[in-house]
């Protein structure tokens, strides 16, 4: 898969197995995944295993997925923004996360966008949600940025006790 979107700070490409230590910072830093219900990493050999599964895989699948978020200044890999197909909703669903030390900065709102041109424009897509624990206000205040609305509570399998919100947004 061959994309590579620039923003004012930004570089969202597909990830690679070169990033493996990057993808395994996002899934165990207990901060960036403390209301996405998944378990931490619980080694390297883990973290490959859920890269090579998503997003990898949905490149060769579906055209797309999350996206490494890179500094511009330094090509570090700090978070990830992009989409992915929800089985259980039958829907495309935008997502992001970056490392607690960039958090406030803006960036989530940057990729967010850049993901929703992605999505508008190459994907050709009318409709995008998102699906955010109730208890992550700075997420919400993100979706409300990008233009999503909220929509319903939902029950998701991967969110553990959580109280879960289904947003959406209309690309027009």
């Amino acid at each position: 898969m061959n994309v590579n979107i620039e923003t004012e700070r930004l570089r969202l490409r597909p990830f690679t197995e070169d990033d493996l230590d990057a993808f395994h910072r996002l899934g165990t830093d207990p901060d960036a995944i403390r209301y996405v219900g998944n378990t931490p990493f619980r080694s390297r050999e883990e973290a490959l295993e859920v890269l090579r599964a998503a997003p990898l895989a949905d490149y060769a699948t579906r055209g797309f997925g999350r996206f490494a978020c890179e500094w511009k200044e330094s090509g570090e890999v700090i978070g990830f923004s992009g989409l992915k197909y929800i089985p259980e909703f039958d829907e495309i669903e935008l997502g992001y996360r970056f490392l607690p030390a960039w958090w406030g900065k803006g960036l989530a709102t940057e990729a967010g966008h850049a993901s929703i041109a992605f999505a508008k424009a190459t994907l050709h897509l009318q409709r995008v949600i998102s699906l955010v624990d109730r208890e992550n206000v700075s997420a919400a205040k993100v979706l409300r940025k990008l233009g999503f609305a909220y929509e319903s509570d939902v029950e998701f399998h991967v969110r553990h006790g959580g109280h879960i919100e289904l947003w959406s947004r209309t690309l027009s």
